[in-house]
């Protein structure tokens, strides 16, 4: 069996009044994350992530912020087309451990259905998705309320 580890990483503003997707679902929040898609920070570091452990590149190369087929897209769908791209090339998800960083809101309440939209999208079990979340004590952008970031690492296997 041959085992491939890969790591991302993502940031997104906040900005006031934008709808704030995080794990696939609509997270309530006075502030929501700024991007080409549906800024969706959690599943862009999870893609990136499963793309680097599969050596596909990375999330920006297959769904470019300069195309606008993907502009305000659903992260789930291309989550949905990474998992189709690293099952081509005959892997499987073995586990993805992830941590977001952001003052508020509080992320604790929602990552239980977070795990379960994207158990879901990636056909695996909840249980081989870990979800953390963090502040970082008010220091930096994401302590200041001016971001969120989240980081990923995931393992693959091909039988």
């Amino acid at each position: 069996m041959k085992f491939r580890v890969g790591f991302g990483f993502d940031v997104h503003q906040l900005e006031e009044n934008k709808d704030f997707y995080l794990g696939g679902i609509k997270v309530p929040h006075s502030k929501g994350a700024v991007g080409h898609s549906d800024a969706d920070v959690l599943i862009h570091t999870i893609c990136d992530a499963l793309l680097g452990a599969a050596n596909l590149r990375d999330i920006g190369f297959h769904f470019p912020p300069t195309d606008n087929q993907y502009k305000g897209i659903d992260s789930k769908i291309l989550l949905k087309d990474v998992i189709k791209l690293i099952k081509e090339k005959g892997y499987s998800i073995s586990n993805i451990d992830s941590t977001i960083a952001i003052q508020e809101p509080k992320i604790n309440p929602h990552i239980p259905a977070m795990k379960k939209v994207l158990a879901d999208c990636m056909q695996i079990d909840e249980e081989d998705i870990s979800i953390k979340a963090t502040t970082t004590e008010r220091l930096g952008f994401e302590g200041r309320e001016e971001g969120v970031s989240a980081y990923a690492t995931v393992l693959i296997f091909k039988p």
